[in-house]
């Protein structure tokens, strides 16, 4: 069965850091976008970033920009979300998605994981 399982969701501090990993089995993601995708409490699930499947072309939110990093390793068949300079605004289920597109499009992709939990709170 194809699965998306993501891990290192956590309370951390403002001004903190995580790294989120996603790890696919069952299915190879290295002709595959990967993205990622957060929902805050109370609002809809957005577009945090994408990575294309050779890795070269990366897209952030303006949110997120220059604090978050996305990277992939496709002989492990894991694509990875580090974050840096957490803001509470930050907080939200972070999920893991393999598709196709050039942006975080909920549309494009195909398998999704069932999300970790992330609270940025003092």
């Amino acid at each position: 069965q194809f699965e998306l399982v993501e891990s290192g969701g956590g309370l951390v501090q403002p001004g903190g850091s995580l790294t989120l990993t996603c790890e696919a089995s069952d299915f190879t993601i290295d002709s595959l976008t990967m993205a990622w995708f957060r929902q805050a409490p109370g609002k809809e699930r957005e577009g945090v970033s994408c990575i294309s499947s050779g890795g070269g072309v990366k897209y952030y939110a303006d949110s997120v920009k220059d604090r978050y990093r996305i990277s992939r390793d496709n002989a492990k068949n894991t694509v990875y979300l580090q974050m840096f300079i957490l803001k509470p605004e930050d907080t939200g289920i972070y999920f893991c998605a393999a598709g196709t597109g050039s942006r975080p499009n909920a549309d494009s992709m195909n398998y999704w994981g069932k999300g970790t939990l992330v609270i940025v709170s003092s």
